[in-house]
């Protein structure tokens, strides 16, 4: 499966040139002129909601204009996604994108949009590892001392999950495809939750993001083996990629912005243009870091193509451990 980011922004760009270069200048100097509303679909507190407000903040002192974040939660961020797509193309309705846009387009059957075609990407914030981790009772220390503990306990292992089709869910269901073991998921209404449950005992492994287990790690409360992403994490370097034992694995949450189709791509342009000066900034990398993140810079097209590679990813995974919305 092909997607057209790229291609879509390339011929906007081309077309570009039919339209006179004064006017063009004129628009993305005037932008922005009035507030611009940044949507995410997830509740205040979070990691989406703290990285919201901390890039609209940047943008606002570099553009000159409130970015004002609105929360429309619920859906697993189709409500948020179908409000910027209805949106009028003028760069003043923006979307923090997420993996949750890549894995719904296959884990829903019927979506009132495509969010491949229907918006257009706008640049990379920050990318940040999932941790795979185990309750202290679970006597694997190690990737591969774990596998061997599931192959001889087929299905007697809980894995928990911040819901059906997060990326702490997905993530799971990757690692069981690859290793080739059965575990049971338990999904719950959130990753707090899942971690009381995790610190209990009550379920036994998660594939949890990274900041919010960190803390837990830290105290001894929960036993890290590995990192998902591609490299190890220099927050925790001495813990091993799932890479290392499984070649191939990665999963990763991530965060960008995207706009409803159609946007004038001098906006796209400067929008992006403001993005990664302020990722380029040493204070936002190391802001970051201290998440347990790394920075997202590069062009409407490579975003793009993070966004499409993960949509074929997550079908692949979607599809052959059957998972269904809720």
């Amino acid at each position: 499966m092909k997607f057209p980011h790229r291609r879509k922004f390339l011929q906007l760009a081309a077309g570009m040139g039919v339209q006179p270069a004064m006017l063009r200048i004129a628009s993305a100097q005037a932008y922005p002129a009035k507030p611009v509303r940044l949507i995410i679909g997830y509740a205040p507190g979070g990691s989406a909601d703290i990285i919201a407000r901390l890039t609209g903040q940047w943008l606002s002192e570099r553009l000159g204009q409130p970015f004002i974040i609105e929360a429309r939660v619920g859906g697993g961020t189709n409500i948020a996604t179908e409000a910027v797509v209805r949106s009028a193309p003028d760069g003043y309705t923006l979307l923090l994108t997420a993996p949750a846009n890549a894995i719904n387009t296959t884990l829903y059957d019927k979506l009132p949009y495509n969010f491949i075609s229907d918006t257009m990407p706008v640049g990379g914030i920050i990318r940040f590892p999932n941790v795979m981790e185990v309750h202290p009772s679970v006597p694997a220390k190690t990737v591969p001392e774990f596998i061997a503990y599931a192959k001889a306990n087929p299905g007697k292992i809980n894995m928990a999950s911040s819901g059906i089709g997060s990326t702490i869910h997905v993530s799971g269901e990757l690692f069981k495809m690859m290793a080739g073991i059965s575990m049971t998921h338990v999904p719950y209404r959130g990753g707090n939750p899942a971690l009381i449950d995790m610190i209990s005992g009550q379920v036994q492994v998660m594939f949890d993001n990274l900041p919010t287990s960190l803390e837990h790690i830290r105290a001894g409360k929960l036993r890290p083996l590995a990192v998902t992403t591609a490299q190890r994490m220099p927050m925790l370097p001495e813990l091993p990629t799932v890479a290392e034992f499984l070649p191939g694995y990665e999963a990763s949450a991530w965060y960008g912005f995207s706009v409803p189709k159609n946007t004038p791509v001098d906006i796209v342009e400067k929008l992006n243009t403001a993005l990664n000066a302020i990722l380029a900034d040493p204070g936002t990398r190391q802001r970051f870091t201290d998440m347990g993140g790394t920075t997202l810079p590069g062009s409407p097209a490579a975003f793009g193509k993070l966004v499409d590679d993960e949509t074929e990813k997550w079908a692949k995974v979607i599809k052959f451990a059957g998972i269904k919305a809720e």
